[in-house]
């Protein structure tokens, strides 16, 4: 059987659109109404395909864009390309899938973390902050003075960048005790995430209670 163009992989997604799951995903910024299970249904279907995913990625599609990080081969893209591709994700979960599925696999991960990290776009530092969390467990740097940036910028931060600076200071107080106590200190000082809505059984986001449960569970 021939090969699916992107119109006929376009026009599948648009089928499997559902109007209830869209309205969900909005209130989450996140404009597609894809079920996630039945797009990696379609992925695991499609396979690896670059070029296809590469076309995908260039639609204004969110579920698209969310499909080529499934597809596609994240050695094969080059550091400029994935620099480009960051600054077109603009939905928090093509942002999250294009981080963590295409480029921590790339050779180009840690050149792209140094890049994004101090970006004037909030949304790009995001992306360079997250590297930068998992490099905290196994290649921690200077952990002082992530913490120094965290505490000084940290509270007053856009809500995506905010949320990746959390994560890398609750990172920092799990992985390394010698540092865990400032960590405490400065979420609990700075109180973001304090009252996030946290449902029962999960682990709430404020980096106190995040860090005090995940040594927990390790002990």
């Amino acid at each position: 059987m021939p090969e699916p163009t992107v119109d006929d992989v376009l026009a599948e997604l648009a089928a499997l659109d559902d109007p209830k799951a869209r309205a969900v995903n909005e209130k989450h910024g996140d404009d597609h109404g894809v079920n996630l299970s039945e797009l990696r249904a379609v992925a695991k279907r499609l396979k690896t395909q670059q070029d296809l995913a590469r076309e995908l990625w260039a639609t204004d599609d969110t579920a698209a864009k969310l499909l080529a990080t499934l597809i596609c081969r994240p050695k094969a893209f080059d550091r400029d390309e994935l620099d480009a591709m960051l600054r077109t994700a603009r939905t928090p979960k093509v942002h999250d899938w294009l981080v963590n599925y295409v480029v921590k696999k790339s050779p180009h991960a840690e050149d792209l973390r140094r890049k994004w990290f101090s970006d004037p776009d909030p949304v790009v530092a995001s992306a360079g902050w997250a590297l930068t969390t998992d490099r905290v467990a196994t290649h921690p740097e200077d952990l002082d003075g992530l913490l120094d940036v965290i505490e000084e910028e940290m509270k007053d931060a856009p809500d995506r960048l905010q949320w990746a600076m959390n994560h890398c200071l609750a990172q920092i107080g799990i992985e390394h005790e010698g540092h865990r106590a400032r960590a405490v200190e400065i979420g609990e000082r700075l109180e973001v995430l304090k009252d996030y809505p946290t449902p029962p059984n999960c682990t709430s986001p404020f980096a106190p209670a995040w860090i005090a449960e995940m040594v927990r569970r390790r002990s």
